[in-house]
């Protein structure tokens, strides 16, 4: 939500989504930045968000604003600060210094990964902290530095879109697809969530309300594929009960990976169920 919206902002609390991201960066304006900077400190202070997680994407503590940005967002009751092109471990580090210095000292990070440098080392980057706990890609950046075109396939990003799940799964953290600009064109926008969740990201990042449901569709679960879960674990518990190192279900050959990808479904359509 970009940070110069109010009204965004306040439409923000009915949205059924997971999380939302206060913007000071690149949805505000130079000229606006101190104003936004104000009304998301409002906002954030009078709540009224739920269960959703709050995080504030800040300017890059190397521009005019970051430094300020940061001091104002550390006191906020927020779930992490959201910080653009990071492209190394040392960058991360000054980040972690930055936030300690500001009293921040238990806020998570997020980091956007949206230059060729970024993807390159997000390794490093993922790896740099443990404070380090969501990667979000900024395609729309990334397609820009490369020179490249946006395409429906995505095909030409396939590698460093890969390449940076493969980093978020090593080290243990989330990852978001990035943004999809033609918001009203619900048909591929739910093209790039299934591409997105079939190459493994955890969610994806919204620019437009219209865009929420067809993502939650997309990386949530169906209420046949809980049941399946659920059949899967049954099974699984039948066959070691029986000393059996594996189960069928349907013809399918079970074994302990999907009994564990099924606790994982489960427990994911349990959190879901649980929001109020």
């Amino acid at each position: 939500m970009p940070g110069a919206n109010t009204r965004a902002m306040e439409k923000a609390k009915t949205l059924p989504c997971d999380a939302i991201i206060f913007d000071l960066e690149d949805a505000v304006a130079a000229d606006a930045k101190a104003d936004a900077r104000r009304q998301v400190t409002d906002m954030l202070r009078d709540g009224d968000y739920g269960y959703r997680e709050l995080i504030v994407r800040i300017n890059g503590l190397e521009t005019p604003w970051g430094a300020d940005d940061l001091a104002a967002a550390s006191e906020l009751p927020v779930h992490g600060l959201l910080f653009p092109k990071v492209e190394s471990a040392v960058q991360v580090q000054k980040i972690v210094g930055a936030l300690d210095a500001s009293g921040g000292t238990a806020l998570p990070i997020w980091v956007m990964i949206e230059t060729p440098k970024g993807v390159l080392d997000v390794r490093q980057v993922a790896a740099a902290s443990d404070r380090v706990e969501c990667l979000v890609m900024g395609t729309s950046d990334l397609v820009k530095e490369l020179r490249a075109q946006h395409t429906p396939s995505r095909g030409n990003l396939a590698f460093a879109l890969q390449h940076c799940v493969l980093a978020a799964r090593e080290a243990g953290v989330d990852i978001l697809d990035g943004v999809h600009l033609d918001f009203r064109n619900l048909e591929s926008f739910q093209a790039a969530c299934e591409q997105g969740r079939a190459m493994g990201f955890d969610g994806k990042t919204l620019i437009h309300p219209s865009q929420v449901d067809g993502a939650n569709s997309a990386f949530g679960y169906s209420d046949g594929e809980v049941e399946d879960a659920r059949a899967v674990l049954k099974v699984w518990a039948e066959a070691q009960a029986a000393g059996k190192g594996v189960a069928e279900l349907d013809g399918r050959l079970i074994e302990n990976l999907h009994a564990a990808e099924a606790e994982r479904v489960i427990a994911f359509a349990q959190a879901l169920s649980s929001r109020s």
